[in-house]
């Protein structure tokens, strides 16, 4: 007894070739055997209703960000101490501590983006710039 016709709408008729490398391979026909599909059912559903999530691996120069981080923190640090200065009775006007309290936030602000941009780094830094 022969199989069953599919409607029209269920025949796939359009084809797509793709280069899985050995292992990449593996573990796409491992998740297809898990999962009791064939491959090609395993990874249509994938890219039809899964999520595909693109993955950017940033390349930074680890000391050179490092001493950019320093810098930010030492000019920060420079500019407590003025405001401290102030604060303690030095001479100061309004118009004076308003732009100090605008720098010092700026600072943090740019701080904050670069360890943004580059990833934040835990453990041993001298890992991650071999």
């Amino acid at each position: 007894m022969a199989r069953p016709k599919k409607d029209n709408e269920l025949t796939y008729t359009r084809q797509i070739n793709l280069r899985f490398t050995d292992t990449q391979y593996d573990i796409v026909c491992k998740a297809s055997r898990d999962a009791g599909l064939s491959i090609s059912e395993y990874i249509r559903r994938q890219l039809m209703k899964g999520k595909v999530i693109a993955k950017y691996e940033i390349v930074a120069d680890v000391p050179e960000l490092k001493k950019l981080v320093a810098e930010f923190g030492k000019i920060g640090s420079n500019l407590n101490q003025i405001a401290r200065h102030f604060n303690q009775g030095g001479i100061h006007s309004q118009e004076m501590r308003q732009a100090i309290n605008r720098c010092i936030a700026e600072i943090y602000e740019m701080k904050y983006e670069v360890i943004k941009m580059a990833g934040d780094f835990h453990g041993n830094t001298e890992t991650h710039s071999k």
